[in-house]
């Protein structure tokens, strides 16, 4: 990566500054322990329900495999921003070298698409055992199911590959503040030398392109799900097919909600700190409720969580 700069500045840069929460010390150490709290119990909760999975002989099904991989996704998630988030917190520089920010931005955003991803193949494992519940055992193998977890970590992490090797290659001038908790690529490229207008076009544009197409997706399965329930003659049995979809519906609601509020409208309808909070909700919040979600909404979940903490 080249490193330019301005007069006024340093001769010597050894990367960016991530603002994140700018407030007086005591705020900053009152902060360190609130995300240290809430990064703990994202660990636990995400790993209790990977261990409740790995334990449960009656768990070992393609809905449990899934949810266990989407957790143990959701742990390394809010592992690519939190710590170094925490860090920054205790420090008086609050850097991050280039190389870092670099890698930090890979990894979330090759996680969040992997994360689309699995919620993706989680509504298409959903609706093959409602509106094909004959064909089921047959057609959700344990071959398929590793096929499609295998698919989910590689399309996902290829995805960012060929922007985080453009981005390495440009060169960067003037400030090196981000007003933000971690490298997001707006103000990565706002701090450019060289303005390319077609560079944003491109980033703009690739970013949602899975988002897009997988929630689709989802939705469509969804409609297929909610078109053979209706079909069910019992209210007893609507029920029971709703209650198997109704963690993962609001998983998909929580997650997409927030990324439709950051991306899906122009930056200049929300402000520098409500992109903050939004990127807040969806990269930590959210993974910390996704176990609160399957485990308080899922019996057999609940039952196996139980028996795994009375070991």
């Amino acid at each position: 990566m080249k490193i330019s700069n301005t007069p006024n500045t340093s001769s010597t840069i050894t990367g960016f500054i991530l603002l994140g929460f700018p407030c007086h010390r005591e705020g900053q150490i009152l902060l360190f322990v609130l995300f240290s709290a809430v990064y703990l119990l994202t660990l636990m909760g995400n790993g209790s329900i990977i261990c409740a999975v790995r334990w449960d002989q009656r768990l070992h099904t393609p809905m449990y495999i899934l949810l266990a991989n989407f957790s143990f996704l959701e742990i390394w998630y809010v592992t690519s921003t939190v710590p170094n988030m925490l860090a920054n917190f205790l420090s008086d520089n609050k850097l991050i070298s280039f190389s870092g920010c670099l890698l930090q931005f890979y990894f979330f955003f090759s996680l969040g698409s992997t994360e689309s991803f699995f919620l993706a193949i989680m509504a298409f494992d959903r609706y093959l055992a409602i509106c094909q519940p004959l064909h089921y055992p047959t057609l959700m193998t344990g071959r398929l199911c590793t096929n499609l977890v295998i698919s989910c970590w590689v399309l996902g992490f290829l995805w960012f590959l060929i922007p985080v090797i453009i981005i390495s290659q440009m060169s960067f001038c003037g400030s090196r503040v981000i007003d933000h908790f971690l490298c997001d690529p707006g103000p990565l490229l706002a701090l450019t030398c060289e303005k390319t207008p077609v560079m944003e076009l491109v980033f703009s544009t690739l970013s949602p392109i899975p988002l897009i197409i997988l929630f689709l997706f989802i939705m469509g399965s969804y409609a297929l799900v909610i078109k053979a329930v209706l079909k069910v003659p019992s209210a007893a049995g609507q029920r029971k097919a709703f209650s198997t979809c109704g963690s993962h519906l609001t998983v998909v609601s929580l997650f997409y909600g927030s990324v439709v509020v950051m991306y899906g409208s122009p930056a200049s309808e929300h402000g520098t700190r409500m992109q903050v909070t939004v990127t807040l909700f969806y990269s930590v919040v959210t993974p910390l409720l996704n176990p609160i979600i399957y485990s308080l909404r899922n019996k057999d979940m609940k039952k196996a969580l139980k028996k795994f903490l009375r070991l």
